[in-house]
C-alpha cells in the first residue's frame, strides 16, 4: 500500500476513533442503529442543548459515521455503518496478535507456577 493511501486510512481511523471516544456520540450511534431520526427527536434523551448535539453530529459526520439529509424543515440523521467496518478491520487485525501473546503469557505463568506448587505440596 502506498504511503498516501496509508496516510488517508490513518486519518480516517483517527477521525473514527476520535468520534467513538465520547460517550454521547456512542449513544447517538446506538440510537441511530435503531433507525434514522430527525435531529430534534435524536436530541430528546440527552441532557444537553440542541447546538451541543449538532456539534456531536458534526464530529460523527466528519468521521463518516453519520449522514444528515434535509427532509422538509427537518434534518434526518442516518447511521453509515461502513465507517465502523474500517475500525472493526483495524481491531481484528490486532486481536489475533493479542490473543496469541496473552495465551503465551498464560502458559508461561502456569508453567512457572507449577514447580512452586509442587515444592509447597512436598512440605
Amino acid at each position: 500500500m502506498s504511503i498516501a493511501k496509508e496516510t488517508k486510512r490513518d486519518e480516517r481511523l483517527d477521525a473514527i476513533f476520535h468520534a467513538l471516544s465520547d460517550a454521547t456520540r456512542r449513544r447517538i450511534i446506538a440510537e441511530l442503529a435503531r433507525g434514522s431520526q430527525a435531529v430534534t427527536e435524536l436530541a430528546l434523551p440527552f441532557p444537553i442543548s440542541l447546538p451541543a448535539i449538532s456539534k456531536h453530529l458534526d464530529v460523527l459526520e466528519r468521521a463518516g459515521l453519520v449522514r444528515r439529509a434535509r427532509e422538509g424543515r427537518f434534518q434526518r440523521c442516518h447511521l453509515t455503518a461502513a465507517a465502523l467496518d474500517d475500525a472493526s478491520a483495524f481491531i481484528e487485525r490486532y486481536r489475533a496478535y493479542w490473543h496469541t501473546n496473552l495465551d503465551q503469557l498464560a502458559a508461561f505463568v502456569e508453567a512457572s507456577a507449577t514447580p512452586a506448587r509442587a515444592k509447597k505440596a512436598k512440605k
